[in-house]
Parts: structure tokens; C-alpha cells; sequence
């Protein structure tokens, strides 16, 4: 295992390829595909449709998130306001709360 060990914020992580998440962004970036019908989540509009058809609900108690709940679940979908600033870890939190639905890939 080779790499740079990065101290922040009182924690030791191993960074395996420095610079490389910052080249790989800039040239790579990462959509949400709803595999049932293998369509790319492009808006909100898409992703609130799927997750209504699923059984989750919008939660409207913070202005600045777009939020879903699932009622037969303790799961929260937490997700920025304006859909250009949704990350790929917004994605795989979507991912890990409805396995075999929806999937990361590389643009």
C-alpha cells in the first residue's frame, strides 16, 4: 500500500493517490441511474418521482434541503437545494438506502 498520510481535524487517513481526486473531478464525474429503468437522474423533478413511487415522502422541515422519508424506515435522504451542487456522496446515500434501484456510474 503506497500513498501520502493526511492529518485533519484529528484524524489519520491514508490518501492512496494524491492529486488524483482533483484531476479525476475536473475530467470525470459521477451520474445517478435508476436501474429499473436505466435512465440518468438529471433534475429533482426525475429523482422525487422515483422515490414517491417507492414509498418515500418529502419532508419539509429544513428550508435549505431537499429531504425524503421513508415511513416503514428510520432512513433520511438529505439533499442540497439546488441540484448542481449534488455530489456523489449525496448519490451513494441514495444508493445505500434503496439497494438494487439505483446505481453511481462514471460519466
Amino acid at each position: 500500500m503506497s500513498g501520502v498520510w493526511v492529518f485533519k481535524n484529528g484524524v489519520v487517513r491514508l490518501v492512496e493517490n494524491p492529486g488524483a481526486d482533483a484531476l479525476q473531478g475536473a475530467t470525470r464525474g459521477k451520474v445517478l441511474v435508476h436501474l429499473p429503468t436505466n435512465q440518468v437522474v438529471t433534475s429533482y423533478e426525475v429523482l422525487e418521482r422515483m422515490l414517491t413511487s417507492m414509498g418515500w415522502e418529502r419532508y419539509y422541515n429544513d428550508p435549505d434541503l431537499l429531504q425524503f422519508h421513508k415511513r416503514t424506515t428510520i432512513h433520511l435522504i438529505s439533499l442540497p437545494k439546488d441540484f448542481n451542487k449534488l455530489k456523489s456522496m449525496h448519490m451513494y446515500d441514495i444508493v445505500i438506502k434503496n439497494r438494487n434501484v439505483f446505481e453511481v456510474r462514471d460519466t
